[in-house]
């Protein structure tokens, strides 16, 4: 079956921020007392806040100060580090290419709808877009499957033509969750090992590598 749909995530995958969002969460964490290496934190990044405070809090702790810890973050990711993140390459071109195959196209992000905006902009691919949704959207952050279900539910395509793409192993679990098959970023730094046996059946280096390969990959075929 040719490809009818592809779901998108955005940080890491389209933009340039998984570094930023973990000095954020690792800032977070400090000011609220809990040292954590950057690595850690940039590990789990690519889930929600929900998903990836329970790793380095307690339940207990985040009962208590969960939401401050998160808002804290939020606030601080918006004021210093929002601005710093860039686009990756031919991002814009890349849809273009996969829209004129007749693809639909879906944005499905653990960002926030706000943080969403601006990275559309940023990418200029607002205009190229038939559905989007965001962490405003699902009750769970990946790696449940809640974002690309609700993205899959508004693109209304079939699984078996749809595709998520994505740079983390977070990704690659909630696409096969929802019954999507996964195709890899390597742009997010997480290693192509990590990805293949989370699930995804193709890898890319970004989108510029995968709008090269285009023809040869599952969204060209």
């Amino acid at each position: 079956m040719s490809a009818e749909g592809a779901i998108f995530d955005v940080d890491g995958t389209l933009v340039d921020s998984v570094d930023l969002h973990a000095r954020a969460w690792q800032e977070a964490f400090a000011y609220f007392g809990r040292r954590v290496s950057f690595e850690e934190v940039r590990a789990q990044i690519g889930k929600g806040g929900d998903q990836l405070m329970p790793v380095f809090f307690s339940q207990d702790d985040l009962a208590r100060r969960g939401e401050a810890i998160d808002s804290y973050r939020s606030d601080l990711y918006k004021r210093k580090y929002l601005k710093q993140v860039r686009p990756f390459p031919q991002t814009r071109e890349l849809f273009q290419a996969v829209l004129r195959r007749g693809v639909k196209i879906a944005l499905a992000s653990s960002a926030k709808g706000d943080e969403l905006q601006t990275y559309k902009q940023l990418a200029r691919i607002d205009d190229l877009i038939d559905a989007e949704t965001s962490a405003d959207d699902a009750e769970r952050s990946k790696p449940h499957p809640d974002i690309f279900e609700a993205a899959l539910a508004r693109l209304a395509t079939h699984k078996s033509g749809t595709f998520a793409v994505g740079d983390t192993p977070w990704d690659a679990i909630a696409a096969h969750r929802l019954g999507v098959r996964c195709i890899g970023m390597l742009c997010g730094g997480f290693a192509e090992r990590d990805l293949l046996e989370a699930g995804c059946i193709a890898i890319y280096r970004d989108p510029a590598d995968l709008l090269a390969r285009l023809d040869e990959s599952p969204l060209g075929r």
